[in-house]
């Protein structure tokens, strides 16, 4: 097997410090880019100091640079395939009878590697580090009563007084209740019992603390109170999910996550879209691996290798493109989390597969 050769762990080195340069230059890039941004909003926060405002982006970055993984695999792969050609050392691999299939294995489990880090080590801290970052943004640009920047919630409850659906504009800065609610009360036989509008609710051990409540019922006449009280079940982590978005959970944590979700009567297809799309994040880096083969391998004496290239980078940003789009059809319910993760990155490994056989072999 060409992996425990020298010259397979000569390509291993190769490949591994190409991917791993690309993805720290881009590392570096959007970390600078979200700084000066960050500098520009602190002008209207007198709280947002400079060291903050460094670590706010240090903890943002992880995040949003870890959505560049395949990026990095597909212009890595093809800046490695491509020095090896120009140096003239794949046709002297080839011309030993070391056919692409064979030095392409390196490449292949570098990226699978690379993968199976990016969802078990890299993931659960990028997670951990973007939930900070949203508490230390929340402290630094949100001003007294403000709500989050969320979209408008929605939450459904069981209690000994029947079901209950929870709209609220969005959550208050600390995370530990909601602002603008709306309650819309049922009793245990389905029918309606009353609406609660408040300014905000906060959640207690077994019941809602609403402020500035409003009640309004079938029974009786609309009544006000500076706070009323009511039941539920539900615990402060499953309330902070509704609102949580599936970036800020980390890989270990997604199936306990989506165990409470599903407890408290909500919709899990966000973390379950979000777990699968992990899962299946090391088949598309190898699928990411073959696309770039598939247009480096050409001798540089030939020609035309600028032209597939271009094509590469295209057909890159394609597979991605269609990965993105899958994820929201699967998102929003009309495809299977499944199907929707995992359908891109198999068809991407079998076209790339299928350009390099026609390629190579004809």
């Amino acid at each position: 097997m060409l992996l425990v050769t020298t010259f397979g762990r000569y390509l291993t080195r190769q490949f591994t410090r190409s991917i791993l340069g690309v993805f720290g230059t881009f590392f570096f890039l959007i970390g600078t880019l979200d700084f000066v941004e960050l500098m520009r909003r602190a002008g209207d926060s007198p709280a947002a100091t400079t060291p903050l405002i460094v670590q706010l982006a240090l903890f943002r970055v992880p995040s949003v640079a870890e959505q560049i993984f395949p990026f990095a695999v597909l212009f890595g792969g093809m800046f490695a395939l491509l020095t090896l050609s120009r140096k003239l050392e794949l046709v002297v691999a080839r011309s030993v009878g070391v056919s692409a299939w064979q030095f392409l294995q390196p490449a292949a489990v570098v990226a699978g590697t690379i993968g199976l880090v990016s969802i078990l080590v890299y993931n659960p801290i990028a997670a951990e580090l973007k939930r900070k970052a949203t508490a230390l943004e929340t402290r630094l640009f949100v001003r007294g009563a403000q709500i989050s920047n969320a979209p408008e919630i929605w939450l459904r409850q069981r209690s000994v007084d029947g079901q209950a659906i929870i709209r609220a504009a969005g959550s208050l800065p600390d995370g530990n209740g909601l602002a603008h609610v709306a309650i819309f009360s049922f009793s245990p036989g389905g029918g309606f019992s009353e609406r609660i509008d408040a300014r905000e609710a906060v959640l207690r051990g077994g019941y809602w603390e609403l402020s500035d409540a409003r009640v309004v019922s079938a029974m009786e006449e609309p009544q006000s109170y500076t706070t009323y009280l009511f039941a539920t079940t539900l615990e402060p982590e499953q309330v902070r999910q509704s609102f949580t978005p599936p970036e800020a959970v980390g890989f270990w944590s997604m199936p306990a996550v989506i165990e409470r979700t599903q407890r408290a009567g909500l919709d899990t297809t966000r973390y379950e879209l979000r777990y699968q799309s992990l899962m299946a994040r090391p088949l598309l880096l190898v699928a990411m691996v073959l696309v770039a083969a598939s247009v480096s391998l050409r001798f540089f004496r030939f020609g035309g290798v600028t032209k597939l290239v271009i094509a590469g980078v295209a057909a890159g940003f394609m597979l991605y493109v269609a990965t993105q789009l899958s994820e929201e059809l699967g998102s929003s319910g009309i495809v299977n989390p499944v199907v929707a993760a995992w359908l891109p990155a198999t068809i991407g490994a079998m076209l790339g597969a299928l350009a390099l056989l026609h390629q190579e072999d004809g």
